[in-house]
């Protein structure tokens, strides 16, 4: 409960300042075992201080309102709408005079910088999943794990680990303990170090209620070129691992109670298959690597579609095949496809004449691998079933996975075309003031 925006929110609406005061005094008293004078200065003390902060109107306090809000619009569902937002974030970046190999434009699974014409350092950074506040332990672990993930399918070897968590202020602080014993599991499993994080509340004393929120980052390094999205070539074939699932095949366990999945998505199989494919002897013929999650493999095959410029032939009952068992059931029982879903497989783009070769590496190791598809030349994602060939195209969201993204599903009705003239205003606008401050500090540097 975020009491700040409550009383920002209520002074705009022109309420009672007594009828504020008392409303928040009430909410405060649900979340903190305090008197009620206490709690009342409190209150009183937070809408003096928006009150104060309402005043401040500065080019650089203030920002470009749109009126559209992150849900309505998407952001964090991993489909259209989340696509286009990161397409504006990328959009800032490129604006930036400061180089990187591989950087947020490629849309690609990590950053790549490279060093004194020697060797290439990898990052990559992962959110906690958001319905997995309340189950800390499993939050660590995914998180730590997606990064570590994103790492690899550049191509590099992780050497290190960051966590970053944002516990609200009535949090048991044990949550934090927990998250970070589940990124030392994964820490421990792949051998690679935490080495440095950083632990805050939610929002300082602002945010009532016990929601866990951070991230968890990852460095690499490669002494060869990355392998990244847009080094696949027309004519290359599209092989993938067995997905077992992470972050949200758990949340899709947990909060449709099929609690026997949850232990399917406990591994590190992902990392070890990437591990093995960055140390294969001829890794120029492995043009690129990606991990199935960003809105399943329709969100990753548009993403590859926009990055390269190439088509996608694939084939589902190879696809199918190559999904758990017991995800699998879960996801057909539910009703949830499993196509716009994070399933935690590796995609591998390869030359098609060593295929074989990286099937019989993975298999030799004991992780299922196949070929189900093709890069083209078309531009579009195609799938093929038994009886018909489709396109693949993103929707507004990821498949729903859970009982209120179902019903989320149905509650927004929007001008997507029409958001995203306001949203390319906004992004400019935010470009001119990083653009005007950059400017001013150099002048008076010089």
């Amino acid at each position: 409960m975020d009491i700040e925006e409550y009383a920002r929110r209520s002074l705009k609406e022109n309420k009672p300042q007594e009828e504020i005061i008392d409303k928040l005094t009430k909410i405060i008293l649900y979340y903190k075992d305090i008197d009620e004078k206490k709690a009342k200065q409190l209150a009183q003390a937070v809408i003096k201080e928006v009150e104060i902060t309402s005043t401040i109107n500065t080019p650089l306090t203030d920002y470009y309102k749109t009126n559209i809000h992150m849900g309505k619009f998407g952001v964090g569902s991993r489909g259209k709408g989340d696509f286009y937002i990161h397409g504006k974030i990328a959009e800032i970046i490129e604006n930036t005079n400061s180089n990187a190999l591989v950087n947020p434009t490629a849309q690609d699974d990590g950053g790549v910088v490279k060093v004194d014409d020697t060797y290439y350092i990898t990052t990559a950074i992962d959110g906690i999943h958001s319905r997995l506040s309340d189950y800390p332990f499993l939050a660590g672990f995914h998180t730590a794990r997606a990064t570590l993930r994103d790492v690899c399918t550049m191509g590099a070897n992780p050497v290190a680990i960051l966590s970053d968590i944002h516990l609200a202020d009535d949090g048991d602080v044990s949550k934090l303990f927990d998250f970070t014993a589940g990124i030392c599991a994964v820490s421990e499993l792949t051998n690679v170090p935490l080495v440095a994080g950083s632990t805050l509340r939610i929002g300082g004393d602002m945010v009532l209620g016990s929601r866990l929120v951070g991230g968890v980052g990852a460095v690499g390094s490669s002494k060869t070129p990355p392998t990244a999205r847009n080094n696949a070539q027309a004519g290359d074939v599209i092989l993938m691992s067995e997905g077992c699932g992470g972050g949200t095949i758990t949340t899709t366990a947990i909060y449709n109670n099929y609690p026997e999945v949850i232990e399917k998505t406990l591994n590190v199989q992902f990392i070890k298959a990437s591990q093995l494919l960055n140390n294969y002897e001829n890794i120029e013929d492995i043009h690129a690597m990606t991990d199935v999650t960003n809105g399943g493999l329709i969100g990753d095959c548009n993403e590859i579609n926009k990055t390269t410029g190439l088509g996608i032939d694939l084939v589902y009952e190879k696809i199918k095949n190559l999904v758990d068992e017991s995800v699998y059931e879960m996801l057909d029982s539910l009703d949830i496809d499993f196509l716009g879903v994070s399933i935690d497989s590796l995609m591998i783009i390869v030359k098609e004449d060593i295929k074989d070769d990286i099937i019989k590496l993975m298999e030799d190791n004991n992780i299922r691998c196949d070929e189900i598809g093709k890069i083209t030349d078309t531009g579009k994602t195609f799938i093929e079933y038994e009886d018909k060939k489709e396109p693949l195209t993103p929707k507004f969201r990821e498949a729903a996975y859970t009982p209120i993204k179902k019903v989320v599903d149905d509650i927004y009705d929007e001008d997507y075309e029409e958001n995203t003239k306001i949203i390319d205003e906004a992004t400019k606008s935010a470009i001119n003031k990083k653009n005007m401050l950059v400017k001013k500090i150099m002048e008076k540097n010089e």
